[in-house]
C-alpha cells in the first residue's frame, strides 16, 4: 500500500503520456474479436499516432480488414515499469482508445480518440490536442540507464540524497531507491515493511539533456552534503540491516 506522496513540479499528463509511449517496449491490444500482445512492434508518429507491425496471420489484422470501413474500435494498453526493482514496479499505465487503419508493409496505423493516463495519484483524461502537441521528456530514453547506474554504482549518493527528505517521510524506512527522473527532478521510492511512498526532489531549473542532468544532480548532492545527516531512525535501520 502506498502512502501520501510529496510532489514538486513535474511533467504534465500529456508529456508524461508521450514519454511513456516513446519508451515502453510492449503493448496489449484489444479490438473486435482480437486480444494480442506485441513486443518491440510499435513506433510513434510526431502527433502521437501509433504504427504497429503485425504478422500476416494476426487476428488483429484480420479484424481490421474485415471491419466496416476497415476501422475497428480498439484499445491499446501500455505499462511503464520502473528500471530499478522496487515494490509495485508499475509506475503508470496508458490507455489509448481509437481506430486502426491499414498501412504499408502489413502495418496498422492507430489514431487515438481517447487518452487516459493512470499514475499512483489517479487517472487523468488527456486532451487530444495536448497529447498530439506534447513531446517526450528529453531524458526519457536515457532514464533507464541513468537510474540503474545511480542505484548500482552510487548507492552512497542515494543515501546522501535522503538528507533532503522530510524526516517524517523516512520514518520506519527499510530501503530507498531511485524510482524516476525527468527534466524537472528525481523521484525516490521509500519502502517500509508494509507500505511505501514516493518523494520528489526538484531540480533548480529543468534539464534538457544528460549533461545538464549531471549538473542538476551535483547541485542536489551539494545541497544534501550541507544538510544534517539523516534521521536516527533510518541510521538505526541501516545499522540493524548491516549486522550479521
Amino acid at each position: 500500500m502506498a502512502d501520501t506522496q510529496d510532489w514538486a513540479a513535474g511533467p504534465g499528463a500529456a508529456e508524461r503520456a508521450r514519454s511513456l509511449l516513446a519508451t515502453v517496449w510492449s503493448c496489449e491490444v484489444r479490438a473486435d474479436g482480437a486480444h494480442e500482445e506485441y513486443v518491440g512492434a510499435h513506433r510513434v508518429s510526431e502527433d502521437g499516432g501509433v504504427l504497429l507491425s503485425v504478422p500476416e496471420d494476426s487476428a488483429l489484422l484480420a479484424a481490421v480488414l474485415c471491419a466496416p470501413r476497415a476501422e475497428p474500435h480498439a484499445v491499446l494498453e501500455f505499462a511503464d515499469a520502473a528500471p530499478v526493482p522496487v515494490r509495485q514496479r508499475i509506475r503508470a499505465r496508458l490507455w489509448l482508445a481509437g481506430c486502426f487503419t491499414p498501412a504499408a508493409d502489413a502495418s496498422l496505423l492507430f489514431r487515438p480518440t481517447r487518452v487516459v493516463l493512470r499514475q499512483s495519484s489517479g487517472a487523468v483524461l488527456v486532451g487530444l490536442d495536448e497529447f498530439a502537441a506534447a513531446r517526450p521528456d528529453p531524458l526519457a530514453t536515457a532514464e533507464a540507464h541513468l537510474l540503474t547506474h545511480l542505484a548500482d554504482a552510487h548507492p552512497d549518493a542515494v543515501e546522501r540524497l535522503t538528507r533532503l527528505v522530510r524526516p517524517e517521510s523516512l520514518h520506519a524506512a527499510t530501503r530507498v531507491a531511485p524510482l524516476a527522473v525527468d527534466r524537472h527532478g528525481l523521484t525516490l521510492r521509500i519502502e517500509r515493511t508494509r507500505t511505501h511512498g514516493d518523494v520528489r526532489l526538484p531540480f533548480h531549473t529543468p534539464a534538457d539533456d544528460v549533461s545538464q542532468l549531471t549538473e542538476r544532480m551535483h547541485a542536489l548532492l551539494t545541497q544534501a552534503s550541507a544538510t544534517p545527516a539523516c534521521p536516527r531512525a533510518l541510521q538505526r535501520q541501516r545499522t540493524d540491516s548491516d549486522t550479521p
